[in-house]
């Protein structure tokens, strides 16, 4: 692999684009000081221009320098969570450029854990912007075939390192607005952000900073998917009939065409739920059924990226 980040490394130096492996999901990288670049990556995604990326480095120095100001809270997580699933919004200092902030005053950071990510930033040496490597508001990549499947030519090099380990994207925390909000669940808990700023975590407000995968519509298969009650799920397969595909804790239901099962452990149902949601979309029926996940804390980022998926 190591000839393979070399390559890759070589590749962003001259305004490609590679996608790589991290903890959460695959990455479409590209070089975040590169304006050209940039553009490519967005082209690529069909992503809107005002729509902000997450630049990727290999330490939390290296990322606090894109930004003005850095405060006590935002160094209290990188230091408990950075390496790791945790996405900083500070204010941006002059190297984070309007062609990543989507031309806003701030910027998303991130240290990603995945070896082959540290490996990939580091031979680079500087940042990466990299949002999933996928067409914009589908449905994330966590294997190199999702990419290829989604992206194939126009990347010019995939990174494989085998299925993402957590699977669903980056828990994002805002700082430019006074008290830290939560912007996008994931799988550091509430809780663990809590614990670690010795004091509350508000919710995102209106004002808040355009955020990577905050919109109402996101990680959503081609297939019209649909959220549904447990106790309404047999309901709806009787009034549907065969042609609906269900995503579901439950044993398959002999009514219907295709029937994916899930855990129900959240940090399991988490890894497999956006294979599983290609693998339901690729079923070529005329609606996704999802039961929904428990109304509890564990659950927030699974619910998150469902109710989006939905809507």
């Amino acid at each position: 692999m190591s000839a393979e980040v070399r390559r890759a490394a070589e590749i962003l130096r001259a305004g490609g684009l590679v996608a790589f492996p991290t903890e959460t999901v695959y990455g479409l990288g590209a070089d975040a000081s590169s304006a050209a670049a940039v553009a490519r990556l967005y082209a690529v995604k069909r992503r809107p221009a005002d729509h902000p990326v997450i630049v990727h480095f290999a330490d939390a120095p290296a990322a606090f320098a894109w930004a003005r100001e850095v405060p006590e809270g935002a160094c209290r997580l990188a230091a408990r969570f950075w390496p790791g699933p945790l996405t900083l919004i500070l204010k941006r200092a002059p190297p984070a450029r309007d062609f990543v902030t989507g031309g806003q005053d701030s910027a998303g950071l991130r240290v990603p854990s995945h070896p082959v990510a540290q490996a990939l930033l580091r031979e680079f040496g500087s940042g990466i912007a990299a949002p999933s490597a996928n067409r914009f508001g589908a449905v994330s990549a966590t294997t190199a075939a999702h990419v290829r499947a989604d992206l194939d030519a126009e990347v010019d090099l995939v990174l494989d390192a085998g299925p993402s380990e957590i699977g669903i994207e980056s828990a994002i925390v805002d700082f430019c607005r006074g008290a830290p909000a939560l912007l996008r669940p994931g799988r550091i808990s509430r809780a663990e952000l809590e614990a670690a700023l010795g004091g509350a975590i508000a919710e995102a407000a209106a004002g808040a900073p355009r955020a990577p995968g905050t919109l109402e519509r996101h990680y959503a298969p081609r297939t019209p998917a649909r959220l549904v009650a447990p106790h309404a799920l047999d309901a709806e397969i009787a009034r549907l009939g065969a042609r609906v595909a269900v995503l579901a804790f439950s044993r398959p239901d002999a009514r219907v065409d295709f029937w994916l099962r899930l855990p129900r452990e959240p940090r399991a149902y988490g890894e497999r739920l956006y294979a599983a949601l290609r693998e339901l979309d690729a079923a070529g029926c005329e609606t996704i059924l999802i039961e929904a996940p428990p109304e509890e804390a564990a659950w927030e980022a699974v619910r998150d990226r469902l109710q989006r998926a939905a809507a």
